[in-house]
């Protein structure tokens, strides 16, 4: 199981470096999986890497990645690939966070960052794991997009950037689903609304309050993802779109 780098819903840029990523990481852990994380710096991704191993003893290799630079997304994938043959869960948790309504709330680079990380490094992510995952029996790519993708969905206070950006990987998604079917790869998207982070090693995390009045949670959209890659191979599940409060 490999994990990229970036953001949904309500965390901080980070991947797996905290947020939904990190909790991902960790309740993979739990069920045995062999975990590749990566963030945008090193030490980010090592900390989640440690905290893996001393919960579950899982086997976990910690990468930086930063989605904006194709060097390092490439690295990402060729370390992997002197680890294992073959990926069976790939997790695209990227893109840059950018907030302010108006397209002068943000400098040129920013922009140019969080499109770039949202959109390219997502499409390349899959490109340089696309043979490790062509290796696999049973294969998943899920992708974290955000509400912000879908069609006259404006309640999000986010950059016209961001929207751009996961306007753009919701598009390619869901090409790559059609196209990559007849290989048996599934692509699964989710669209979620800001939702509130948990922590898998707090006692609450279990306790979490998830009633039809509460917003949503890590815990709930987590329960999707696993849902989803959980299906049988003939049952495909394209996105999981989220009733907003």
């Amino acid at each position: 199981m490999s994990q990229g780098a970036g953001r949904t819903g309500g965390e901080a840029d980070g991947g797996a470096g905290r947020g939904f990523g990190r909790a991902f990481a960790l309740h993979a852990g739990r069920m045995g999986a062999r975990l590749f994380v990566s963030a945008r710096t090193l030490a980010a991704a090592q900390k989640v890497a440690d905290e893996v191993a001393a919960d579950s003893r899982a086997h976990v290799d910690a990468f930086a990645c930063d989605l904006a630079d194709p060097a390092t997304v490439r690295g990402f994938a060729d370390g992997v690939a002197t680890h294992t043959g073959r990926i069976d869960v790939l997790i695209n948790n990227g893109a840059r966070y950018l907030e302010g309504p108006d397209l002068w709330d943000a400098d040129d680079e920013a922009i140019i960052d969080t499109v770039a990380s949202g959109a390219t490094g997502t499409l390349l992510t899959v490109k340089h794991f696309l043979p490790l995952l062509r290796a696999s029996e049973a294969a998943d790519v899920v992708n974290m997009v955000s509400s912000a993708a879908e069609t006259r969905n404006h309640r999000s206070q986010a950059h016209p950037a961001f929207y751009a950006a996961k306007a753009a990987q919701a598009g390619f998604a869901d090409v790559l689903s059609h196209r990559l079917r007849p290989e048996g790869i599934r692509v699964i998207s989710l669209y979620p609304p800001d939702f509130t982070d948990g922590d898998p090693l707090h006692p609450a995390w279990d306790h979490a309050s998830r009633t039809s009045d509460d917003p949503l949670t890590a815990q709930s959209v987590l329960d999707c993802v696993l849902f989803a890659i959980g299906q049988p191979r003939d049952c495909f599940i394209r996105s999981f779109h989220f009733e907003q409060l």
